[in-house]
């Protein structure tokens, strides 16, 4: 047998390749702030039901409630990225080239959902979801809940480039916020919250991790939550996306079930090859390799996502 560096390059090892890429997952970030769903048919419609009633004492008999409904549709869309590799490579040991080149093409497949999600972000404040409003908007009412807002603001030094303080301040003023969120009952939605991300710009990365630092008591400073459990976590993301944000940044909640973004994706990724031997491979003389994706993005629970924007003092 001859050594690895010499043996041709199939087009099923080209596709292995691909699949052992894409079973490395997506962007790390997209599990803890979308809710993936599996879709089976072109649109889904999600039935976004109100809360259910708090316990009350049992007098007089039953008084159940009826579930307030409100509902909207994702429509899937069609998605693919395709890389061409010329016959003559396949056979003359370009096994490290080729791999490169395949690996970067799963990547970007694998990266997708993370581009929509960033897309869906940085759109929130002009985009509408289940209840009407922007997503991210300062008038969010449902049933008993009163106003609330996610669309907070805040006066600093600089509105571009935050201190490490300033950030802390503005962190803890959306969780505040998010803590202070009620269903369409009039309940607490996160009084259980103990998980939260900071997604930022890549110019707010400093001022970010600082500010965590501070928060969590890691940074040589007092913790400015001290009565919290050891197991309270906030977490710092860096989305190069978000670069067109030059005075703001989102917090997630990312500990519940639910989330404030939806992932629709049919199925995972479909490989198309068309190498050795194939119609194609003869009539140009090279091989067709692709990625083919069909889903959607869209917008879950506003209340657990809060947009910070600063401005200048």
């Amino acid at each position: 047998m001859l050594p690895q560096q010499f043996q041709k390059i199939t087009t099923e090892g080209v596709r292995g390749m691909i699949l052992a890429r894409i079973d490395t997952g997506s962007t790390n970030w997209v599990n803890s702030v979308a809710m993936r769903m599996t879709s089976m048919q072109a649109s889904e419609e999600y039935a976004w039901l109100g809360s259910s009633p708090a316990l009350r004492e049992f007098i007089g008999g039953r008084t159940p409630a009826e579930l307030r409904e409100l509902s909207f549709i994702i429509s899937n869309k069609d998605f693919e990225t395709s890389l061409r590799i010329q016959s003559k490579d396949m056979r003359r040991d370009k096994l490290g080239m080729i791999q490169v080149r395949i690996n970067q093409l799963a990547d970007r497949a694998l990266d997708h959902p993370a581009k929509l999600l960033s897309t869906l972000i940085l759109n929130g404040a002009a985009s509408t979801c289940y209840d009407g409003q922007y997503f991210f908007d300062t008038d969010h009412s449902e049933g008993d809940s009163g106003a609330q807002s996610n669309d907070l603001s805040r006066a600093i030094v600089d509105k571009d480039a935050p201190t490490g303080d300033e950030m802390a301040d503005s962190i803890m003023e959306c969780i505040m916020a998010m803590y202070g969120f009620k269903d369409d009952r009039g309940e607490p939605m996160n009084q259980s919250a103990s998980e939260f991300t900071v997604m930022v710009p890549p110019s707010y990365l400093k001022a970010a991790m600082l500010a965590v630092k501070a928060i969590l008591g890691t940074g040589g400073k007092s913790a400015t939550l001290p009565t919290l459990s050891a197991d309270f976590t906030i977490n710092v993301v860096v989305n190069p996306r978000l670069s067109a944000w030059t005075d703001k940044f989102v917090l997630i909640r990312t500990d519940e079930a639910a989330k404030p973004f939806i992932l629709q994706e049919e199925d995972i990724p479909d490989v198309v090859a068309l190498g050795d031997g194939t119609e194609y491979e003869q009539l140009h003389k090279e091989h067709l390799y692709g990625i083919d994706w069909t889903g959607n993005v869209g917008y879950g629970y506003w209340q657990f996502a809060c947009l910070m924007t600063h401005t200048t003092a």
